[in-house]
């Protein structure tokens, strides 16, 4: 086995004047004499210096744009501007070929509608290197957080015959034959006949899974694939996206609102502790790409400054009602820029609402809370209805500068009575939630939870615009290339 040593920890040496061994992808070779190579290590590239005077032609022709390299040298300085370290080539081995007519990537700049279709490629470009070096920082810190407070880490279903939310909006699992499913007498699909003898989907939630969970552990939570059938092509949906889904007994909502401030700011320092230079880089790509935009679209904040922004401030927290309050009363509202006008309370706000809020009216993240029942899920805890006979869910939405919800929760409606009434009420069956139902039977406590679009929380520290930028091969609809 050979001993390579990383572009990393050569980039950052002190130790000059000794043998190395080094292999990565080639992003340039000029002058015959100077290649730029990476291997994914760092976001910087390692200059290799070669004595084409005293290199096989041959070899010379085949260091091409995407080829993978493996080169013996010395570590000297760098004579150049820009870097203190060369390699100075004593052999240099093709590990892998890259034809330069076909490779698609140059050294140039790409759109990212262009890198989303070779998505198994732009990996090896310098903005997707840190977008999921982010990507991993911020999963390892949501792992972290969770640990150090004792919670436990549930992998509950990707199959599932339920629909937590109720949207129905899902993937079905089957193994009939399609062309020539079994039928019942009455014409339809008998599911009795497929693999799990139940009509089976992709899961959208793990909450109620997790729910049950927490009635014995006291804290858990789950991150994990969920997938839904939404037909949207917006920057904002995916088919399939990861959540992270704590569940926690005895916690009310105010608890469950100071859980998801804390760890929204917990992997966010993370992330600009531990990702500095990955975050630089998407903050000047970001600076440049505001300048293309006209005056009154550029974001006032550069993407360093968003995040201190939500690290700088406790997120203001207000109820749905105070919020259509100054949403009935705001300037966009009474001039009718808004696209979709606030004229009454029961409105299902939309994410224009959300950023007015959160960028416009109060300058931090916002915490909305006691939404409309009608809106909200089934398994939320039901208030007392105000003056005006009004009813509201205690529920919660965390709010964000860019992306407007980024989290959504609830206090569980613990109350046997209530849930079985309303679940009556939206016609969900009882007979097929009965497990979930016995968690209210049977020791029944105040619990609480949140789901957080993990996505959308990537997408909102890299400062991507297209959450399928965020994802390594992005699923929607018309779409599940790689």
């Amino acid at each position: 086995m050979i001993h390579r040593e990383k572009v990393k920890s050569l980039l950052e040496t002190e130790e000059f004047n000794r043998e190395v061994t080094v292999m990565g992808w080639v992003r340039t070779f000029r002058n015959n004499q100077f290649i730029a190579i990476n291997d994914g290590s760092c976001m910087g590239n390692l200059q290799i210096v070669v004595d084409f005077n005293n290199t096989d032609e041959a070899l010379l022709k085949r260091i091409t744009t995407g080829a993978a390299i493996a080169v013996k040298g010395i570590v000297v300085e760098s004579v150049g501007k820009g870097q203190k370290v060369d390699i100075k080539a004593t052999s240099i081995e093709i590990l892998g070929d890259s034809d330069p007519e076909k490779y698609p990537l140059q050294p140039k700049k790409h759109s990212l509608e262009f890198l989303r279709e070779i998505a198994h490629l732009r990996f090896r470009t310098n903005t997707f290197n840190a977008v999921f070096k982010l990507r991993h920082a911020l999963a390892f810190a949501i792992h972290q957080f969770y640990n150090e407070k004792g919670f436990v880490y549930m992998h509950t279903p990707i199959i599932t015959a339920s629909d937590a939310e109720g949207a129905g909006e899902m993937f079905r699992v089957t193994t009939l034959d399609l062309e020539n499913p079994p039928l019942t007498e009455d014409g339809k699909v008998d599911y009795s006949e497929d693999f799990f003898a139940r009509s089976a989907n992709l899961t959208v939630s793990g909450q109620l899974e997790g729910e049950l969970a927490a009635m014995a552990f006291g804290q858990i939570y789950t991150f994990g694939p969920t997938f839904r059938a939404e037909n949207s092509n917006t920057t904002r949906h995916l088919a399939e996206f990861w959540m992270v889904e704590p569940e926690v007994a005895f916690a009310d909502l105010e608890d469950n609102m100071q859980l998801a401030e804390d760890m929204l700011k917990y992997v966010i320092n993370y992330a600009l502790v531990n990702c500095k230079e990955e975050i630089d880089f998407l903050n000047n790509r970001l600076l440049e790409e505001e300048k293309t935009k006209p005056q009154n679209e550029r974001s006032e904040l550069s993407l360093i400054e968003k995040l201190n922004f939500c690290l700088a401030n406790d997120f203001e927290r207000l109820t749905y009602t105070e919020a259509i309050k100054i949403l009935k009363a705001s300037k966009p509202n009474q001039k009718k820029q808004f696209k979709y006008l606030i004229d009454e309370w029961g409105a299902d706000l939309q994410s224009e609402h959300e950023r007015y809020l959160v960028e416009k009216h109060f300058k931090k993240p916002v915490i909305l809370t006691d939404y409309p029942a009608d809106i909200k899920s089934f398994y939320m805890r039901q208030n007392e209805p105000d003056e005006q006979g009004r009813k509201t869910v205690a529920a919660m939405d965390i709010l964000f500068p860019g992306i407007g919800e980024m989290v959504g929760g609830s206090q569980r409606e613990e109350r046997m009575d209530k849930l079985v009434a309303r679940m009556e009420e939206l016609n969900i069956p009882q007979e097929e939630l009965w497990w979930f139902l016995d968690t209210r039977r049977f020791g029944s406590a105040p619990h609480s939870g949140f789901g957080l679009g993990f996505e959308r929380l990537v997408q909102f520290v890299s400062g991507m615009g297209n959450i399928r930028d965020v994802i390594a091969f992005p699923r929607f609809p018309k779409n599940a290339e790689f």
